[in-house]
């Protein structure tokens, strides 16, 4: 009885949890305070509060100037822009140094506002010390968003610490497409699972209380990184998470992207930053510029013919903040007295910009700046999210019985650009990854601590085995990524060179060859580093870069079997030689507990459980590629959803009713899973839909809920998808319905995998949901 309690409080949880909590930006309190503060600033300080800067601008011999403060922000400010990946400090330093800047607008200007000091937090606080976690296209391969809310808490702990309130993360957008240079930052492929992921992330970094957590920024909006010119699948698919996280998880911040929409530049597109996403989105919050974005208006559209039309442009249409630097806002002074802006519009952004300095509690009459004593960005508890992040991130993408690695093996050789270092380890937008890109500067390996493959299996392997290790390659002859200076992002672009990481041993390609044959097994840990993925870094293609596909050839030659590792930040065609490699592993970029997990997923301390979260390409083609099109054998080796497990389950006992009304709140599908196998191990049960009426313009199949299951070997349990009809809303005529008729659902262990289906039929008229989409996730329970 007990138990069942338990089953329905926490059914009745989740629903509340995931679907809705759409809060109004502001409280009536909130309201009235911020226009009595707004009552007393000149246009001079309601300007700098839609400003952002960064504190280079204030620093002078690495300190804070207060003669330079006193110049460049006399009226105050609103944001300090990547504030601490720009510094190389401590975190008692980097705290006491957003406590003076603070301290300074607090007592010397006017009105006495503190800035929001924001940060990048895709793979945790973007800070030296602080934990580095898996990149997202690798955490997306973990269908955890339970994992994805307790790493995003750990980042919003470190950030507060340190006084940043602010974060410039999720990144949102769906990647279609390997060959996209940001693909590593995506959830992957889908709007569901994208969605979901996204709503944890945002849960966790806000936590119950804005005063407490750190305001999540969804970016980039919308239908960025892709050639989409379909409404309605800008609607229903790129446009999803961002509405999801608007609706469910009470994200309050969004970012625009650079791309076009309708040939205008989204920075000033009221079609997108008005219509689309204060109206049929819903969101009532902050837009924020990407860096430089207002700015591209003027220097690479040459939509506005300067830079105070430029400024105009961008916040008529909808944008309240320009970051990072005050280049295009202080023009707006100049706009006002041209009539090409109204003092009602820029209150209207600076009313916006306020409101979350008081949700944040930075206007309390005593802000709390950051935390007392000593500080630990990286303690025990993080790394061990870290940890388990990697391991549950990590996808088998093939396995002849050579894994786990046999006891019997007692010669090991490892191989490849990536067995002995760290840098495939980092994704875009980690700590180390814009020191290195950005900054051009080493990184400390030792802080957090950065654990390599090969370290990892030295920390694993008992001392019966022999771990023989040589490069054998280079990631590539001559660094194949190409800068990217059309303009984009920031402009410190354009400072960069071709870069080679330093401190790495040459590689020995004969002495590689010679360990490998003398072996009983050969682990050769190949793909990407920092260099070579990442925004403002573009490759060519999307094989093993340089002459990795060639070492990979001779080490198949040997004889002997080869587990093939993979770090990078997309998918790599390994097509051509995959059938006779005896393992291949997809480890992404793991993160600093990356050498540990991989370690544990060879040697079969560790079960793996990834699912791919993007479609596994077979060729370089550059076409899109997203499985809801239906199956490709031509183009896609490995399909969405696909990943093996050292352990076996079989599905039964699907359930579902075969009508219900279009009207109801929901209906229920259940099956039963066991782990037929030896191994405990976790399976992630896949929901699908397909359309059964051959008119319909639904997409022949969609992810429409998962379950990630924990199963001792020989276990059973049974899964409960509670499924509402307005999940199956499509974008038809402007407007949201769900059609009645007869639809398939799918349960399966991938999206071309399918265990169980069975057939239910909506019954009633068309439904019309004139309040646009609400329902947005399946519930769950597992018994």
């Amino acid at each position: 009885m007990q138990n069942t309690i338990v089953l329905i409080f926490t059914f009745l949880l989740l629903s509340f949890v995931l679907q809705g909590q759409n809060t109004p930006f502001a409280t009536p309190e909130i309201d009235s305070k911020v226009d009595a503060i707004m009552a007393d600033m000149s246009m001079d300080e309601k300007l700098a509060q839609i400003m952002g800067t960064r504190l280079r601008d204030i620093m002078e011999d690495g300190k804070i100037s207060l003669e330079k403060c006193r110049t460049h922000i006399p009226f105050g400010i609103g944001h300090f822009c990547q504030f601490s990946s720009g510094q190389e400090l401590k975190p008692e330093e980097l705290r006491d140094m957003v406590r003076e800047v603070q301290h300074y607008l607090m007592t010397e200007t006017r009105m006495k506002i503190p800035a929001i000091f924001h940060e990048e937090a895709i793979t945790g606080f973007a800070t030296l010390g602080a934990t580095t976690f898996p990149q997202q296209i690798g955490v997306g391969c973990t269908w955890n968003p339970d994992l994805v809310e307790k790493n995003t808490a750990s980042t919003a702990r470190n950030m507060r610490a340190a006084g940043a309130t602010f974060a410039l993360s999720p990144m949102l957008d769906l990647s279609r497409s390997a060959h996209w240079n940001r693909h590593q930052e995506s959830y992957g492929e889908d709007a569901y699972l994208t969605s979901r992921m996204g709503v944890a992330f945002v849960q966790g970094l806000q936590g119950e209380d804005f005063k407490t957590g750190v305001a999540a920024t969804v970016k980039h909006f919308a239908g960025y990184g892709t050639q989409n010119n379909s409404e309605k699948v800008l609607y229903e698919e790129y446009l999803m998470p961002h509405e999801a996280c608007f609706k469910v998880g009470g994200a309050k911040s969004v970012m625009p992207s650079y791309g076009v929409y309708k040939a205008l530049p989204v920075a000033a597109n009221p079609t997108m930053l008005d219509q689309i996403l204060r109206r049929d989105a819903g969101f009532d919050g902050l837009v924020v510029s990407d860096y430089g974005a207002i700015n591209l208006l003027y220097k690479k559209y040459k939509v506005a013919k300067d830079s105070t039309m430029a400024a105009a442009l961008a916040i008529n249409a909808g944008m309240d903040v320009e970051l990072s630097s005050p280049t295009m806002f202080p023009k707006l002074k100049e706009a006002l007295e041209q009539g090409l802006v109204t003092e009602k519009v820029i209150d209207a952004a600076v009313k916006r910009s306020l409101i979350m300095k008081a949700k944040l509690g930075l206007l309390d009459e005593n802000p709390e700046i950051g935390k007392d004593g000593p500080l630990d960005f990286d303690p025990p508890e993080n790394r061990k999210l870290a940890y388990e992040t990697a391991c549950q991130s990590i996808v088998l993408l093939k396995n002849n019985g050579i894994l786990p690695i046999k006891k019997e093996l007692k010669k090991i050789a490892l191989v490849g650009p990536n067995a002995a270092t760290v840098h495939g380890l980092l994704g875009d937008y980690t700590y180390q990854g814009m020191r290195a890109f950005w900054k051009q500067s080493a990184f400390d390996v030792n802080n957090p601590k950065l654990v390599s493959v090969k370290e990892g299996l030295e920390n694993k392997l008992g001392n019966d085995v022999q771990l023989l290790h040589e490069r054998g390659c280079d990631w590539s002859a001559a660094l194949e990524a190409k800068i990217d200076k059309s303009g984009f992002g920031d402009s410190r672009i354009e400072k960069l060179k071709l870069l080679t990481v330093a401190d790495t041993p040459q590689p020995n390609l004969q002495n590689a060859l010679k360990i490998a044959k003398e072996s009983d097994v050969i682990i050769a840990v190949m793909g990407e580093n920092l260099y070579l993925n990442g925004e403002g870094r573009w490759r060519n293609g999307i094989r093993l870069p340089g002459e990795q596909e060639a070492f990979v050839e001779k080490l198949i030659e040997t004889g002997k079997p080869v587990v093939l590792v993979i770090l990078s930040g997309r998918q790599q065609v390994i097509s051509t030689f995959s059938d006779r490699c005896a393992a291949i592993v997809q480890g992404w970029f793991p993160g600093e507990e990356g050498g540990n997990a991989v370690a544990d997923i060879l040697l079969g301390k560790v079960n793996p459980s990834g699912k791919l979260c993007v479609s596994y390409p077979r060729t370089e083609n550059s076409q899109e590629i997203n499985y809801q099109d239906g199956e490709n054998k031509e183009l896609i080796q490995y399909p969405f959803g696909f990943g093996l497990s050292y352990t076996q389950y079989t599905y039964g006992n699907f359930k579902m009713k075969k009508k219900t009304r279009i009207t109801d709140d929901r209906f229920t599908v259940s099956c039963t899973i066991r782990n037929t196998g030896n191994m405990d191990g976790a399976e992630v049960a896949q929901l699908y839909v397909s359309p059964k009426n051959p008119k319909s313009l639904m997409k022949p199949i969609l992810l429409k809920g998962f379950q990630r299951v924990f199963l001792q070997a020989g276990e059973e349990r049974t899964l409960t998808f509670k499924v509402s009809p307005q999940q199956l809303a499509q974008y038809v005529n402007k407007r949201w319905m769900v059609e009645a008729g007869k639809y398939e659902f799918k349960i399966g262990a991938s999206c071309n995998n399918i265990k169980l289906k069975g057939v239910i039929e909506l019954v009633g008229d068309d439904l019309i949901l004139d309040q646009g989409r609400e329902v947005f996730f399946t519930t769950n329970t597992v018994k």
